[in-house]
């Protein structure tokens, strides 16, 4: 299927064009269709799978197919997602979309100052991206209406639920106009995810389901270090300094403080690094991400939640240096490399208390994760409970390069390595409830 055969404005097919896509994804494919009928839609995918231009798509569609000469810009669109970088990702794609169109779109989030973000609202908008605090915050002074809003998307509930935000999403349903279209997408579906999917969705909505499995690339290598919670610090400096084929790494730390401590260790050895998680500042955030892109510095260290809207192409490796305790998460994880028709690594270090979420992962992906034992810091501690016999890994280490020219951005990876710069809607459930 292509993207012409699903009825799309011109101006749509223009823009889609412009951007280099012509076939849809799966979910795009899948989801287009329904939301284009005006039915609800619950989607359970992961990341990567092009979620976002699956709701962005049909709802650009249906706001031209809707608009009115003359009329009044208002809100005719709310996307509620968890984090800042999400936000920004999903505002760039409204706007890459309806490039072509005399749409608005604008993104708020917390963490900086409102006045901006008051003023472009102020001039007329008709899709609104938001975070769940700014977006209170700011209905709450009166400058934004939720009364004609059409479409509505909560995105990365999952996470809304991690960080506490599902209090704060009953109170913005009592705002919403109960004949609206709603969009719900989570990666996991726990039974609050799914209780609160039901008081959101209408009866007759659709599901679209993207299996795990179909997101553990095939072009991602996966690997497992078995190691000492102790010597882990050490074996993350060993491979970033000796293993050349590591251009640019992604480093997932189960905690905040966690992420800093391990930014400060490779600092110490002249590892050019970066953190980013829900406590550090907008402009922290977006600089050290900038920095990242533009190959300044080779490793970014992030929590899962932070992680979440960070679009990094090129991207050479994962490393999960805390295993997640969720299996699906770890799906979510190595989803970061191996993008388009880039390959890729995903290297996973596991202690001795984390080998059963090792077990759990196995089973999910349903594949034996290869060990490695070849390396300095090996834990011989009992490994009866880890399949051995897995076979060994193509590459995770040793070659140079991973098909393909380094260009200017890996240049300057290799020049940092080391050093260097720098149910229905009459039964909707509206009350508060309490903070998870």
């Amino acid at each position: 299927m292509k993207f012409a055969d699903l009825g799309l404005d011109e101006s749509i097919l223009k823009a889609l064009t412009a951007t280099g896509y012509t076939e849809p994804t799966p979910i795009q494919e899948q989801s287009i269709p329904i939301l284009l009928k005006g039915t609800d839609l619950l989607g359970w995918s992961q990341t990567g799978t092009g979620k976002t231009a699956a709701f962005a798509i049909p709802i650009i569609q249906q706001i031209l197919d809707n608009q009115r000469e003359g009329e009044k810009r208002r809100i005719k669109s709310l996307v509620v997602t968890p984090t800042r970088e999400l936000a920004l990702q999903i505002g760039e794609s409204f706007t890459t979309y309806s490039k072509f169109t005399d749409l608005r779109n604008t993104v708020i989030f917390g963490g900086v100052k409102q006045g901006k973000q008051v003023d472009r609202i102020k001039r007329g908008i008709d899709v609104l991206v938001a975070t769940p605090g700014r977006l209170l915050d700011l209905m709450g002074q009166g400058h934004i209406s939720l009364r004609d809003v059409e479409y509505f998307v909560l995105d990365e509930a999952d996470h809304m639920l991690d960080m506490g935000f599902i209090h704060d999403i009953r109170k913005l349903l009592v705002k919403l106009p109960d004949n609206r279209q709603s969009l719900f997408f989570s990666a996991t579906m726990p039974k609050e995810i799914v209780s609160l999917a039901k008081n959101i969705l209408r009866d007759d909505f659709e599901r679209v389901t993207i299996k795990p499995k179909q997101a553990t690339a095939e072009r991602v290598e996966q690997a497992v270090y078995l190691v000492a919670k102790k010597d882990k610090p050490e074996l993350l400096k060993h491979l970033i300094k000796n293993e050349e084929d590591i251009e640019s790494v992604l480093v997932f730390s189960r905690t905040k403080h966690g992420a800093d401590k391990i930014v400060r260790k490779l600092k110490k050895v002249n590892i050019q690094a970066a953190a980013i998680h829900g406590n550090k500042s907008q402009n922290a955030r977006q600089k050290a991400l900038g920095q990242f892109k533009d190959g300044d510095i080779n490793v970014l260290v992030a929590t899962d939640i932070a992680a979440r809207g960070i679009d990094v192409s090129e991207l050479s490796h994962v490393i999960n240096y805390d295993l997640p305790n969720v299996s699906e998460t770890y799906v979510h994880r190595i989803g970061r490399t191996g993008r388009a028709s880039a390959s890729g690594v995903a290297l996973s270090f596991c202690d001795i208390e984390e080998r059963p979420y090792l077990k759990d992962i196995q089973k999910l992906i349903n594949q034996q994760l290869p060990l490695i034992k070849d390396h300095p810091y090996v834990d011989e501690r009992d490994d009866s409970e880890i399949p051995l016999d897995a076979p060994k890994p193509k590459r995770v280490g040793g070659g140079r390069g991973r098909g393909g020219g380094g260009g200017n951005r890996n240049r300057n990876r290799n020049r940092n390595r080391n050093g260097g710069g720098g149910g229905g809607r009459g039964r909707r459930n509206n009350s508060s409830g309490s903070r998870d």
